[in-house]
């Protein structure tokens, strides 16, 4: 599913075609999401001004006058940006398009329908899909110290603790992994058995491994694609995750797969202990 630098590349590749555009007219064509996308989106949009497009953890926020348009990709969805002369016929899949007064058609298309369109016209920190989120990864706000003090009394393993959101945001599977194999901390680690160094190297990995995947577009698994309908290339640079059997690249022992939280996780035995 797309995680947070997926999320991010969607984002980054969405704002400049849609900031300070006006939006003409919005096309519900399944609202059956994860949750059901209000009967009455488009007249609550039309004639709105997009003031930013942010992002918090996986969530994308598009910011109205009168309100935020809040977006999740869920198991399997993107958004594209087209003109109305280049877009594509529509889709099965291809549940929702916004078009600016500009000509520029911002699509949604989420083959499993686990994504999410929702409208809130409240302080959107307030919302509570948000209100109980961990600092973002990539802020001054995830540092050492905080990663410290969150896990002094966790008796649970690590990668579970850095995958809750209430701990830090936007550390999915993947990016689990690979920081861990990247600071030599074994996933089933009891949390609160790191001393400091390792969790100065944590936070480190964390933050690197994430900024080298929005870099290079995110990961492709399944189908995730970017705004402008390309691959993210981060699955190639992957060390372990998804390896299991293969050789270590570091000591040549082969990659080990285990069941952490019915997530699987990947490591070298001997490289993470």
């Amino acid at each position: 599913m797309p995680e947070l630098p997926e999320v991010e590349t969607t984002r980054r590749g969405i704002a400049p075609f849609i900031m300070n555009q006006t939006i003409s007219q919005v096309e519900v064509r399944q609202p059956r999401l994860r949750w059901p996308v209000m009967s009455n989106l488009g007249s609550q949009l039309e004639g709105e001004k997009v003031l930013s497009v942010k992002r918090r953890a996986k969530y994308l926020l598009i910011e109205l006058a009168s309100g935020t348009l809040i977006i999740h990709l869920g198991m399997s969805g993107n958004l594209r940006v087209f003109t109305n002369l280049s877009a594509p016929p529509i889709q099965k899949h291809d549940h929702l398009d916004i078009v600016f007064t500009n000509g520029t058609l911002l699509r949604f298309h989420d083959p499993r329908r686990f994504g999410a369109v929702l409208w809130f016209s409240g302080a959107i920190e307030h919302h509570p899909l948000l209100v109980n989120l961990g600092p973002e990864p990539l802020s001054a706000d995830f540092n050492a110290d905080y990663l410290g003090r969150k896990l002094a009394k966790q008796k649970r393993a690590i990668k579970l603790a850095i995958m809750d959101n209430k701990t830090v945001v936007g550390v999915g599977n993947i990016y689990a992994n690979e920081a861990l194999f990247r600071t030599g901390i074994h996933p089933a680690t009891t949390s609160m058995q790191l001393d400091k160094r390792q969790i100065i190297a944590l936070t480190d990995a964390i933050k690197q491994i994430l900024q080298e995947a929005i870099t290079a577009g995110g990961s492709t698994l399944r189908d995730f694609v970017n705004s402008a309908g390309k691959s993210g290339y981060f699955q190639l640079q992957h060390v372990v995750y998804g390896r299991a059997g293969e050789l270590c690249p570091q000591c040549g022992h082969p990659i080990e797969k285990m069941v952490l939280g019915q997530r699987s996780s990947f490591y070298c035995p001997q490289c993470q202990r």
